[in-house]
């Protein structure tokens, strides 16, 4: 009886957490439409088929949906691409970030869902937290994770650690800049636009450490 139990539970645990991954997959793509009330945990329910209790039996409430949308963003999307004992010189480590970043933004369905939520969520970081505290610190674990996996791609170079933070930063609102521009239309020409901040970051990583 008891190993039919465990078994059981097992199983229900699995169906259990597919059905919230297929949620979540959902909650996604309907936030990516960004069509008028996109970002209503309501109108998401109806999207993905569930009634809101469902969603609430799942999630607890609305803070807690939305920072789990952001845990699924995040699974999805994994760290940056790089291998330890990676012997690819800076300069290309700095593109394929810029370009990796440039075609995540404008082609990713999450992206688009992320923009999109976060564009509804109060600016104000103490407004956020007070009524999304687990939005919030999803959103704060983001920075940190962020700037994590800056320093292992270039843990191996002579590189200032402080530097690479700072360009970590930067880099994430810089691209968010260039895809505006091509979601806007421009003159300007964005293949050489993302040249010239690889060429940038590159010069100002490679300037010796300040002791």
């Amino acid at each position: 009886m008891t190993t039919r139990a465990g078994v059981s539970g097992r199983r229900t645990n699995r169906r259990g957490d597919a059905t919230r991954q297929a949620m979540l997959d959902a909650a996604l793509r309907s936030l990516a439409s960004g069509g008028p009330g996109s970002v209503s945990a309501n109108r998401i329910a109806k999207d993905i088929g569930a009634t809101w209790g469902t969603v609430k039996y799942q999630f607890g409430d609305v803070d807690g949906l939305w920072a789990a949308v952001l845990r699924r963003s995040a699974e999805r999307r994994g760290e940056l691409p790089y291998r330890e004992n990676n012997t690819a010189p800076l300069h290309q480590r700095v593109a394929e970030i810029v370009e990796m970043l440039f075609v995540g933004l404008t082609t990713s369905v999450d992206a688009r869902a992320i923009e999109n939520l976060r564009a509804a969520l109060p600016r104000d970081h103490a407004e956020l937290e007070r009524l999304y505290p687990n939005t919030a610190a999803e959103l704060a674990s983001w920075k940190e994770s962020w700037a994590r996996s800056c320093q292992k791609a270039f843990a191996d170079l002579d590189v200032d650690p402080v530097r690479v933070r700072e360009v970590a930063a930067f880099i994430p609102g810089s691209m968010r800049g260039m895809v505006s521009e091509a979601q806007l239309g421009t003159y300007s020409d964005l293949d050489e636009a993302r040249r010239g901040l690889t060429n940038a970051i590159v010069a100002y990583l490679e300037q010796p450490r300040k002791d």
